[in-house]
């Protein structure tokens, strides 16, 4: 029997990934990894990696990388998304993989773009307890660090650290997301069952970050 073919949505950090894999699991081939980077900064539009960055993960996880630059408005992003999207789907692509997990105006989104794409919406995170998803990702053998914060809630402390079950027992008593799914945090994976080796930061520095909310951001430099 064929597989049937997918387009996983991807921003390098762990719901995405884990996300994938969940989906490769239940049978899904997946064709590429779609990600969008910001037309100023040429950085994930989310999580602010670097875009070469992001093709070295996707060249050791073996999944063709597409990036496209976007632009910040909501409106002309959903032209863009679907553009992109039609670009790759041709006609054996039926599905695209999102790493949401309890918001429902992004899941809303999500549904309704992929009712216009004529594709199916594929959630495997979706609406699972967030520590149940983060002992599923340790458990795997993902290993993702934290490249932004908040600076309110959490702080500079906080980068470059692994995401494993004490830093989950630290969120919970801070009444913090343990996936950070409000935008608490955001990571980089840097190994797991994808991958062919592990990714080693060589060089990084913390950079406080104004916007409409103060974050600390992992600038990181040099890897291999």
């Amino acid at each position: 029997m064929n597989k049937l073919s997918a387009i996983s949505s991807w921003s390098g950090g762990k719901d995405s990934c884990l996300a994938c894999y969940k989906a490769i699991q239940q049978g899904y081939e997946v064709k590429y990894l779609l990600n969008f980077i910001s037309r100023e900064s040429k950085r994930g539009c989310f999580h602010g990696i670097e875009s070469r960055l992001m093709r070295l993960q996707a060249d050791l996880i073996g999944i063709g990388l597409v990036q496209k630059e976007v632009s910040p408005d909501m409106q002309k992003y959903e032209e863009e998304f679907k553009a992109a999207v039609n670009e790759l789907k041709g006609e054996n692509i039926k599905a695209m993989v999102f790493g949401d997990i309890y918001l429902l105006e992004h899941n809303s989104w999500v549904e309704r773009v992929c009712a216009d794409l004529k594709i199916d919406a594929l959630e495997p995170l979706w609406n699972n307890p967030p520590e149940n998803i983060v002992d599923e990702l340790i458990r795997a053998g993902f290993k993702s660090i934290i490249v932004s914060c908040k600076a309110d809630i959490m702080g500079r402390k906080f980068l470059g650290r692994y995401v494993d079950k004490n830093l989950v027992e630290e969120l919970k008593k801070k009444g913090i997301c343990p996936c950070g799914e409000n935008g608490e945090y955001h990571t980089l994976v840097v190994d797991g069952p994808l991958f062919k080796r592990k990714i080693e930061i060589l060089k990084s520095e913390p950079v406080l970050k104004e916007g409409f909310w103060k974050h600390w951001f992992l600038d990181i430099k040099e890897y291999r």
